[in-house]
């Protein structure tokens, strides 16, 4: 980043370097606006944690193209086509089986995450605007998308018989059940969900953000999926997400029995 960065600086305008709400020092609390406390990091070390390496990537280029040439985009959870990190995927697959699935509640719990269409435009729109600065990039904390709306839309992309088994987060707990690896997207009540789901946006919707309905993200990534005969892309760097069938079923059984 410090060198592509400083290669640049004298050939291009401005700099939208798509960072990540990683950056802010951990736990991040409810409703952080872009002035949150931020993780150390330095533009000549690329060999540490996630966090510090992105926070290394906005300093550095930050120093190549100054405070009014550089666009931080810190994006939140990712989702829509072509998403090769498995989330959404794992959900319409495991839904188009149809049968008892294990839903994660509350229902009614708010989710945040970017549709990666909606992310380029405004990155794009924002260059363009000439903005510059740090903005959170996810969707309205309220209002917009919760764990149910997801799910729901799910079922009706694929066109499934799926039962949503909707359960309490205690309850997910107490049988073991993984939040956000497991049961991709989903966070129980606490200082995680709070960090990953709760971000003031209100900068970035001030400056022109637009989020496309969770149905329309959900549909398309459906008809994506289907087109590669449901069987997405996997990054090879990360681990894939989901419960297997028979981990499922274990845990539907000790809920049953609970």
């Amino acid at each position: 980043m410090r060198d592509a960065a400083g290669l640049l600086a004298d050939r291009v305008g401005r700099y939208a370097y798509v960072s990540s709400r990683s950056v802010y020092a951990w736990p991040p609390v409810a409703g952080l606006a872009e002035d949150g406390p931020l993780v150390a990091g330095s533009p000549d070390d690329g060999d540490v944690p996630y966090a510090e390496a992105k926070r290394g990537g906005e300093l550095a280029a930050g120093a190549a193209f100054g405070a009014d040439r550089t666009l931080f985009v810190r994006a939140g959870l990712i989702l829509g086509p072509y998403e090769n990190v498995g989330r959404l995927p794992w959900w319409l697959n495991r839904i188009a089986r149809g049968g008892p699935v294990l839903a994660p509640g509350p229902a009614e719990s708010p989710i945040q995450y970017v549709d990666v269409r909606d992310l380029a435009a405004w990155t794009l729109d924002a260059v363009a605007a000439g903005l510059s600065g740090p903005y959170n990039l996810v969707a309205p904390p309220a209002g917009h998308a919760t764990m149910g709306g997801l799910l729901d839309a799910c079922v009706r992309a694929t066109g499934s018989g799926a039962e949503l088994r909707w359960t309490a987060p205690e309850e997910l707990l107490a049988a073991g059940a993984e939040p956000w690896t497991e049961l991709p997207v989903w966070l129980p009540p606490g200082e995680t969900y709070d960090a990953m789901h709760t971000a003031d946006v209100s900068r970035a919707l001030a400056a022109g953000l637009r989020c496309r309905p969770v149905a329309e993200t959900v549909a398309d990534t459906w008809a994506w999926l289907e087109s590669l005969g449901g069987v997405a892309p996997q990054r090879p760097d990360r681990p894939g997400v989901g419960l297997p069938p028979e981990r499922e079923a274990e845990v539907l059984a000790a809920l049953a029995g609970s």
